[in-house]
């Protein structure tokens, strides 16, 4: 996995072929969990994301997707629209090697599929097809939290990077979503979803924390979907701090995610949103407004752009 590279024309071509226009979301995706995305199908119980004759130096960038309801837009406007401006950015900004492994989260207590999780990859059709294996649950528990630590979960005891393992790099961890999250996570929950016969109780805490050992971590707050982040207490600004990125119009979710990435790897900011739509440009800089303060201690005094631990 992860050999082959993007190309808009392919993108086109293949987003034609498929009506990506005209197609709902339900048309678009699956409408069960694929044995690609399940976690108790993974081989050897991990995802891996390596360097190969394509993609040298691989970037590692999971994205996590919301799929209990009211963010169930954001995939299929990332799939219709916003692919091209997702690998362009990163292409032409500093992260010409990323290989992106799609996800998505839902409620653990409630939902049949709660976490789907499947490969690395840069090749534009399999990422297409990656993304369009996402099953759109629309579940939920109703408690205006989601299970978004179980990213942190799979991302931290279940991949294997060479970016970390050959050049102690961390990889870049997104998820998605306008909700909080819940705090505890049973041993038997976690083992019922990656297929094994026991693991161990978790907090989002330790979560957040095994996976930052791998992983820069964020998460992008849609103010625009059915809460604002005001309604949703402290627990991710105490979890996250500058890490929580608020975003307040969900179109842009694929601009955020690139110039993150590209910024930490130390592409010039200012360079990125001259080159995207000015509301777009706007709307991530803000988001970004925090995450700023943070930067030199991420990336340092490193000339190369590449991320140090």
């Amino acid at each position: 996995m992860g050999s082959g590279s993007w190309t808009t024309s392919t993108y086109d071509y293949v987003s034609k072929s498929r009506g990506y226009d005209t197609k709902s979301a339900t048309a678009t995706f699956s409408t069960s969990l694929k044995t690609s995305m399940n976690p108790a199908s993974f081989k050897n119980s991990m995802r891996e994301c390596r360097d190969n004759d394509d993609h040298p130096y691989s970037v590692p960038v999971m994205v996590f997707v919301d799929v209990t309801g009211s963010m169930g837009h954001i995939p299929h406007n990332l799939i219709k629209n916003k692919f091209p401006n997702l690998m362009e950015i990163l292409i032409n900004h500093k992260v010409e090697h990323a290989q992106l492994c799609f996800g998505a989260i839902g409620d653990h207590i409630s939902d049949t599929a709660p976490l789907q999780c499947g490969e690395f990859e840069q090749d534009t059709v399999k990422l297409i097809d990656s993304l369009e294996s996402i099953y759109l649950e629309k579940g939920g528990g109703g408690q205006i939290m989601e299970s978004y630590p179980l990213a942190w979960y799979v991302a931290g005891y279940h991949t294997s990077t060479d970016s970390f393992e050959k050049r102690g790099l961390k990889g870049f961890l997104f998820t998605i979503g306008d909700e909080s999250f819940h705090k505890t996570y049973q041993g038997r929950s976690l083992a019922d979803i990656m297929g094994e016969k026991e693991a161990e109780d978790k907090t989002a805490k330790q979560l957040y924390d095994a996976a930052s050992e791998k992983y820069h971590i964020f998460h992008i707050h849609c103010n625009d979907g059915m809460h604002n982040i005001k309604e949703l207490g402290n627990d991710w600004e105490e979890l996250l701090g500058e890490r929580l990125l608020v975003l307040d119009d969900s179109n842009n979710v694929a601009e955020l995610i690139a110039t993150t990435v590209a910024v930490i790897n130390g592409a010039d900011m200012s360079k990125i949103l001259a080159s995207i739509d000015k509301d777009a440009a706007a709307s991530v800089s803000t988001a970004l407004v925090n995450l700023k303060t943070i930067l030199p201690s991420i990336v340092g005094n490193n000339n190369t752009g590449i991320v140090a631990l």
